[in-house]
């Protein structure tokens, strides 16, 4: 019989192991530089996690480089991810669930980023609240803050909160593992941890817990801010205040080995007096926040409000051109079956604070329908509208867009 609770030199049993591996099949994801699939691992499961097992217990195990891969930005460039080996993914899940339950209780209430029960929905809505009162806000980026955290002090940061040997064993190891770019060249990695591996967002959630967060509890305590991993928002009563806050988290993150983007960092005015060397709106995480005049009994009152961001709005259009609806040829029924999920997770994120600013995407949606319609039945524009509009009258749900902007 099988003992799950089983354990060697290192405390790490099979259950553990086990565990894991659902997890993190259950995000499925791209294969290493193994090539190992998911479709291998599940027929020889039994062997495969026995033998990772039998290496993290011994302590025998290393892991492989990560394998890098370019994901386009929106604003044009490269982002680097580096996906590790599917085997090093569960490893890293076995280290990150016992490690979270240690640090997860001590993070601060306005951190965000990749942790249970909290959302970048939640900090949005928590940043737009702050600015009733507080007239500006300081908007932070941090210059590759993923490929710049200096390993040092990550793992005194993870020793301070977690004395356990193999954990700080793997951590080095996946720190130091190294990458293979995509032109098939071997590097070390002297600094950072690479985006897209199960353990790289609660390390830099750690760092930045020490680096910011604390940081800010202990010495400015009466400046709130919100944190989704490295976007970060703070907010000023007054300009003299947030040129000051500036100035001295560009120190605190020279000291934590940082820099922050002399560009993308920026002072915001939403509601002060007007100052025309700052700008007026803000972005974080996919959506804008800016003043609004909200209509009242006594006039107009000036408020701020929640918006999806430009970037947002291209984004989603280059989505919808990468589709090809109009070179699908299957009925509308099967094209809809199709395109509803994806659909319908757009509107999960992006319709939870008004509706207003996605009206332009669905219209530009509905356009991309018409065409199909165009090409699929042969019809001409003015015959094409009115089948579309016959199939909206038959089936107003068909579409999962079409219940905000009908075609």
């Amino acid at each position: 019989m099988t003992d799950y609770f089983e354990t060697k030199s290192q405390p790490i049993t099979k259950l553990m192991v086990w565990q894991a591996y659902k997890e993190v099949r259950a995000n499925r994801g791209s294969y290493g530089i193994d090539r190992m699939s998911w479709e291998y691992l599940d027929v020889n499961r039994s062997r495969e996690l026995y033998k990772l097992w039998n290496r993290l217990t011994s302590g025998t195990y290393f892991p492989a480089p990560v394998r890098q891969v370019a994901i386009p930005k929106r604003d044009g460039g490269e982002h680097l991810l580096g996906i590790p080996t599917l085997l090093d993914r569960i490893a890293q899940q076995v280290v990150k669930k016992h490690l979270e339950q240690v640090v997860e209780p001590l993070f601060h209430t306005d951190s965000y980023g990749y942790r249970p029960n909290k959302s970048a929905h939640d900090a949005v809505r928590q940043s737009n609240a702050r600015t009733l009162n507080h007239d500006f806000v300081i908007d932070l980026d941090i210059k590759g803050f993923f490929d710049n955290i200096d390993h040092n002090l990550m793992m005194k940061t993870v020793k301070h909160y977690c004395s356990d040997r193999w954990v700080l064993m793997y951590v080095k190891r996946w720190l130091k593992a190294g990458i293979v770019s995509k032109d098939g060249m071997y590097r070390d990695t002297m600094t950072g941890t690479p985006q897209g591996g199960v353990i790289s967002p609660l390390l830099a959630n750690l760092f930045l817990h020490v680096a910011f967060d604390k940081w800010m509890e202990n010495h400015h305590p009466e400046k709130p801010f919100e944190r989704y991993a490295d976007d970060i928002v703070v907010h000023c009563k007054t300009e003299k205040q947030a040129l000051f806050m500036l100035k001295v988290i560009k120190v605190r993150m020279q000291h934590c080995h940082l820099e922050l983007h002399p560009q993308k960092t920026k002072i915001v005015n939403l509601r002060g007096e007007p100052i025309g060397i700052y700008p007026k709106k803000y972005d974080f995480l996919g959506f804008s926040i800016k003043p609004t005049g909200v209509k009242t009994k006594k006039g107009v009152k000036s408020l701020s409000g929640t918006f999806v961001s430009i970037k947002s709005r291209t984004g989603i259009l280059s989505k919808f051109s990468s589709w090809s609806i109009h070179k699908r040829r299957k009925s509308i029924e099967l094209l809809a079956k199709e395109l509803n999920p994806m659909i319908r997770g757009i509107i999960n994120n992006y319709h939870k604070f008004e509706n207003g600013s996605m009206r332009y995407v669905w219209n530009q949606l509905n356009a991309r329908l018409l065409k199909w319609v165009k090409w699929e039945k042969g019809l001409y524009k003015y015959a094409a509208i009115r089948w579309l509009k016959t199939k909206y009258k038959e089936c107003p749900d068909l579409f999962a867009h079409w219940r905000l902007v009908y075609p």
